[in-house]
């Protein structure tokens, strides 16, 4: 997929995530792997207001090419995709009720959700909770890499969820 058609999906993508109730108010970020580094969502936007021309281009190295100033979690997504060659997007949100979940005590940190379903076991897997970061904190970055490894999808400890994907498809 090109920059444009990755720009366009991204943009898609995220008005249909606030459209679902799945994030709210600037809350969340969203990228998408492509030629040079990632196109990621800006700091403080909703997603459910989000253009095309408001994506950040980020460099493999963390570096801002262009665009808008990028979410301050963009290393986050560079972090999953360091680890994730195969996965071509990223998704971290602020949900309800996963970010609850990531709230309680007493979970096993390894696999904070039993497999309720067969479809979840296939998309999902085991899904990890990480310890507790602040917002933008690059520390983050070492313990998702490691995480995302071995889980398609991480829990942030009194944060969110945040899950790289393989190639686009309709959500």
């Amino acid at each position: 997929m090109n920059h444009s058609e990755s720009r366009n999906e991204l943009v898609r993508l995220a008005r249909s995530l606030h459209q679902r109730g799945l994030t709210r108010g600037t809350s969340g970020n969203l990228s998408a792997r492509v030629e040079g580094g990632i196109l990621v969502t800006p700091t403080n936007a909703s997603l459910g207001e989000l253009r095309t021309d408001d994506l950040a281009l980020v460099s493999d190295a963390g570096e801002h090419l262009s665009g808008a100033r990028p979410s301050k979690e963009a290393f986050l997504h560079l972090a999953m995709y360091r680890v994730r060659p195969q996965d071509h997007a990223a998704v971290h949100l602020h949900s309800t009720y996963a970010t609850a979940l990531s709230c309680l005590d007493g979970l096993d940190d390894d696999d904070v959700l039993p497999p309720l379903t067969a479809y979840f076991v296939m998309s999902v897997g085991r899904l990890v909770r990480l310890p507790y970061f602040a917002p933008g904190d690059q520390g983050l970055a070492g313990a998702a890499q490691e995480a995302a490894a071995s889980s398609r999808a991480l829990l942030l400890a009194n944060h969110g969820p945040s899950s790289p994907r393989r190639p686009w498809h309709r959500q």
